[in-house]
């Protein structure tokens, strides 16, 4: 079974500086991720979720990827801010450093920062590809969890070695997609929030209900691994209920 577990960069202040403060954020959330390394296959990192200013996804993946070798690492990248060079640079220093994909998404607007390079990320995904950077490292578009097809065209043209899906919460959403993209040989990561009580909120931002696998997170998991074939696990608010998830769905991985 193949187990990403998605974190969040700690969140920075105005100043462009990393405070001590931030370093030891750093060094927390490092000491979570050895804690769980056992416990899965991966670790995502995020880009500024929400436009929240953090520190920045890459050089995160680099700290993990550096303590960390034998652990998948994948990243979130964000064009909305970025233009094609420093997006170039990115992957590059991505590739150097063994990193295992990228994550090209829109993300979200700053409230302290309007601008919007007006990229798309399909086309910076056929871009890239086109450039040759899609043979040394492996790229991923997001999808809605209940797609249009005839609306994400551009995407499956783009030829990403996938997608990872938002939120979902059924298998029926998550075998659709699959039976419709696997065949034409896309990796398909359906992301599971997990039922926790100080993950609700996120819930409830996302208008998502839980219901189907509230009381057996680990059952659906692995449901939606065995028709998938990954699984992204995100638990912003609860990391000690994602450790015990882990640890659960592992003791019953066979």
């Amino acid at each position: 079974m193949t187990v990403i577990y998605e974190i969040n960069p700690p969140k920075i202040s105005e100043s462009s500086d990393v405070s001590n403060d931030e370093i030891s954020l750093l060094l927390k959330l490092q000491q979570r991720v050895s804690d769980i390394s056992a416990l899965c296959d991966g670790i995502h990192v995020t880009d500024s979720v929400l436009g929240t200013r953090r520190v920045s996804a890459l050089t995160t993946g680099i700290l993990l990827k550096s303590n960390h070798p034998d652990l998948q690492i994948t990243i979130s990248m964000r064009v909305r801010d970025k233009d094609m060079n420093s997006i170039k640079q990115i992957v590059q220093k991505s590739i150097e450093m063994e990193l295992d994909g990228i994550l090209v998404l829109k993300g979200d607007p700053s409230s302290d920062n309007s601008v919007d390079s007006g990229l798309i990320p399909s086309q910076v995904v056929k871009q890239l590809n086109e450039l040759g950077y899609g043979k040394k490292m492996s790229f991923f578009l997001s999808l809605p969890s209940n797609p249009n097809f005839e609306k994400i065209q551009k995407k499956i043209m783009a030829a990403p070695e996938g997608f990872m899906t938002q939120v979902i919460y059924s298998a029926s959403q998550v075998q659709r997609i699959s039976d419709k993209l696997r065949p034409t040989g896309f990796r398909i990561i359906p992301c599971i929030l997990l039922p926790s009580e100080k993950n609700e909120n996120s819930a409830k931002f996302l208008n998502l209900d839980w219901s189907e696998y509230k009381e057996n997170p680990v059952k659906f998991i692995k449901e939606i691994h065995s028709i998938a074939g990954d699984v992204l696990i995100t638990s912003p608010s609860d990391f000690t209920f994602a450790k015990d998830t882990l640890k659960n769905l592992q003791s019953t991985k066979y």
